[in-house]
């Protein structure tokens, strides 16, 4: 009887919730104009688990925020989120005019072609963080994105 109860616990803990894995899908940034210091970060998350999107950094911005849309007394606002929900098996899109990440005081012009590379931190159910580091292409002003499934 104690073997038993020694190995089921040993199993438990091996068996526990692990890190979230979280796949980053059609990621990209929207170029800007000259003396524009602001731009916006859009991409599809996947958790293989529930987790919750914490924050995302970038060299190319000296800030960065995780922002939503919302609508008050008919009018669209934008302000900042301290996370973003990831349900585990569902896509989760950052796009305009929802949830998105917005770069600010950035450090040159972003230019289509160019790239920016963001690191994403996610925290898993159980509190521990992932840090994901993603290379997003830079698409034109006027682009919603090529996957943006009629967003």
């Amino acid at each position: 009887m104690k073997k038993t109860l020694v190995v089921s616990l040993f199993s438990t803990v091996l068996a526990g919730p692990v890190l979230a894995q979280v796949q980053v899908e059609d990621a990209w940034v929207r170029a800007t104009v000259a003396q524009q210091k602001v731009t916006g970060a859009f991409m599809r998350l996947i958790a293989a688990q529930d987790a919750r999107l914490i924050s995302v950094d970038s060299p190319a911005a000296g800030k960065v925020e995780i922002h939503e849309m919302v609508m008050e007394k008919d009018v669209m606002k934008m302000r900042p989120v301290t996370a973003v929900e990831l349900p585990g098996g569902q896509a989760v899109e950052l796009k305009p005019g929802g949830h998105h990440v917005m770069l600010f005081d950035l450090k040159q012009a972003v230019r289509v072609g160019d790239t920016v590379p963001l690191t994403l931190v996610v925290e898993s159910g159980n509190g521990k963080r992932e840090s994901i580091e993603v290379t997003a292409p830079v698409r034109p002003l006027n682009q919603a994105g090529r996957g943006d499934h009629g967003h």
